[in-house]
C-alpha cells in the first residue's frame, strides 16, 4: 500500500491508496519540518494518524510538506515516519512546490503555481522542479497570494484609496478599525494568516471596479515578476493550485492573457492529482 501526505503547516491530508483505490483519508494537524524536532514530528504522527492505520501495512510513503528546505530537515521527516511505520521500503520526502507540480503536470512540463495564503511557482520538466523564483514572503514577495492580497486590500481601505461605500463595508462587516488592524499586523503573531482572511471580501466584491483592478493588478504583478522568468514560459501552460487561484480563476485568467500567458490546469488542493500520479 501507498501512503501519500499533502503537509501544511495547518493541517496534513493523508491518503492511503491500494493499488489505485482509496482505502482511507485522514486529517491530522499541520506540521512545519522547519519549526519542529524530530521528536516533535514523531509523536505526533504516532499520536494521531497511527489509529487510523494500524491495520494496514504500509509499503510505501510519499510526503510532501511545507518547510522541507534541506536534506537534513528531509531525514528527520524520513526518520519519523519510520519510526512509525517501520514496515516501508520507499520513503519519499520533499516540498510541498515538487507536490504542486505533480499534481498540476503529472509527466508532462510545464509551470506549476501554488496560490493559497502564500504563493510559489516553479518551472518543472516532467520529473523534477529545475527553476524556481524565491517566492520570499508577504513582506517582500508572494503576489497574488491570500496575504499580500489582504494586505493591499487594508492598506487601501485605511488610506481611503478604494471608494468610500467600500471602505465601510470592509469595516463594518469585519468589525474591525485602524487600530485593531495595526495591532494585529505588528503586534500579533502569524500576520500573513490575518491578513488572508479578508481575501473572501474580495471574492464576494468582483463587481465593484476599484476591488476588480486591485484583484487584477495583484494577479499580473505575480505573472510578471515570477512566472516571466522561466524560460519559454509563454508556450507552455501555467497551472495553479490553491484557493485563491480556485476561487478567483476569471481575474487570474484576465490576467495572463494580457500578460500573453495561457492557463492550465486550476485545482483548490493537490491530492487528487498526486493520487492519480502514484496510483500503480
Amino acid at each position: 500500500m501507498i501512503l501519500i501526505a499533502d503537509c501544511g503547516s495547518t493541517k496534513i491530508d493523508w491518503c492511503l491508496l491500494n493499488g489505485n483505490e482509496k482505502v482511507a483519508q485522514i486529517f491530522t494537524t499541520g506540521m512545519n519540518a522547519l519549526l519542529l524536532t524530530e521528536e516533535e514530528m514523531t509523536e505526533r504522527i504516532k499520536a494521531e494518524l497511527m489509529p487510523h492505520i494500524v491495520n494496514y501495512k504500509v509499503d510505501e510513503i510519499y510526503y510532501y510538506g511545507a518547510g522541507i528546505i534541506s536534506d537534513e530537515i528531509k531525514g528527520h521527516v524520513v526518520n519519523a515516519l519510520k519510526a512509525n511505520i517501520p514496515t516501508a521500503t520507499k520513503i519519499e520526502v520533499d516540498s510541498d512546490l515538487l507536490a504542486a507540480a505533480r499534481a498540476l503536470c503529472q509527466h508532462e512540463p510545464g509551470v506549476a503555481c501554488i496560490m493559497g495564503t502564500g504563493s510559489n511557482s516553479c518551472y518543472y520538466d516532467g520529473e523534477k522542479v529545475v527553476d524556481n523564483v524565491s517566492p520570499l514572503g508577504y513582506i517582500l514577495g508572494d503576489e497574488g497570494s491570500g496575504a499580500v492580497l489582504g494586505k493591499l486590500l487594508v492598506g487601501d481601505v485605511l488610506k481611503k484609496q478604494l471608494p468610500e461605500h467600500i471602505c465601510e463595508k470592509f469595516l463594518k462587516e469585519y468589525d474591525t478599525d485602524r487600530t485593531k488592524i495595526i495591532t494585529a499586523v505588528y503586534r500579533q503573531p502569524a500576520a500573513n494568516r490575518y491578513l488572508a482572511q479578508f481575501a473572501p471580501f474580495l471574492q464576494n466584491n468582483m463587481d465593484e471596479p476599484a476591488v476588480h483592478d486591485l484583484v487584477v493588478r495583484a494577479f499580473t504583478a505575480f505573472f510578471q515578476r515570477n512566472v516571466a522568468s522561466y524560460d519559454n514560459y509563454k508556450n507552455l501552460p501555467c497551472n495553479f493550485v490553491g484557493s485563491i487561484a480556485f476561487y478567483q480563476k476569471k481575474a487570474l485568467t484576465e490576467a495572463a492573457e494580457a500578460l500573453g500567458i495561457t492557463i492550465g490546469t486550476i485545482i483548490q488542493a493537490p491530492m487528487e492529482g498526486l493520487i492519480k500520479f502514484h496510483s500503480k
